[in-house]
């Protein structure tokens, strides 16, 4: 696989923020993300910004977060063990934690996060229904919790270099666009992809 650099911009659907990513997929599917988001909110304004580092095989092995207020400044890194651990680091203190045997991380107002589960099952190209446990992560807060997802495909890849996969959560539900490498174009009710819908794909 020929690796590809990219950078991708999501624009809020309520119009109250942007997320812009470096996205680096390497030799073999391994990539990274470099990501920073700028929030409007009610409840104050807040901007975050995290780095993603997943191996080869889909898995994700280390999320660093910071985000900020106008009152506060807070850091989150969860890195996962290879006996399925997750081990939390505020800066000031941390835990570790199996989160239900979750392989994922779920991060408020991000869609890049929605995909990891997509890329890993690879449900884009062959297609599948899983429910798993996710690890969910506030904004601006980093509060950490455990959730449940469901990710299954509706359509995989067409000639137009998209799939569509729909994510179910306790009530709801949105049908993700998705690009040739998994990446996800629209998440309805959250963001869209501002400029062109599908980034360039990586090659073998």
């Amino acid at each position: 696989m020929v690796p590809v650099t990219t950078m991708l911009t999501w624009q809020a659907e309520d119009g109250h923020g942007l997320e812009g990513t470096r996205l680096n997929i390497g030799a073999g599917g391994a990539y990274r993300a470099l990501s920073r988001m700028v929030r409007v909110h009610p409840d104050g304004d807040f901007t975050a910004s995290f780095r993603l580092v997943v191996g080869s095989g889909g898995e994700l092995q280390r999320l660093s977060i910071t985000s900020a207020t106008a009152n506060r400044e807070r850091h989150l890194t969860l890195n996962r063990t290879e006996d399925g651990y997750w081990l939390l680091d505020t800066g000031s203190g941390g835990g570790r934690n199996e989160f239900g045997g979750a392989l994922d991380i779920d991060l408020q107002y991000s869609p890049m996060l929605n995909t990891v589960p997509i890329r890993r099952l690879d449900l884009h190209r062959s297609g599948g229904d899983h429910t798993i446990p996710v690890v969910f992560v506030s904004l601006p807060s980093l509060e950490v919790s455990q959730v449940t997802r469901t990710y299954r495909t509706v359509s995989p890849l067409d000639d137009s270099g998209h799939a569509l996969i729909e994510l179910q959560w306790d009530d709801n539900s949105a049908e993700l666009v998705v690009d040739a490498d998994g990446v996800v174009a629209s998440y309805p009710g959250l963001a869209t992809r501002v400029g062109p819908s599908t980034a360039p794909a990586a090659t073998t």
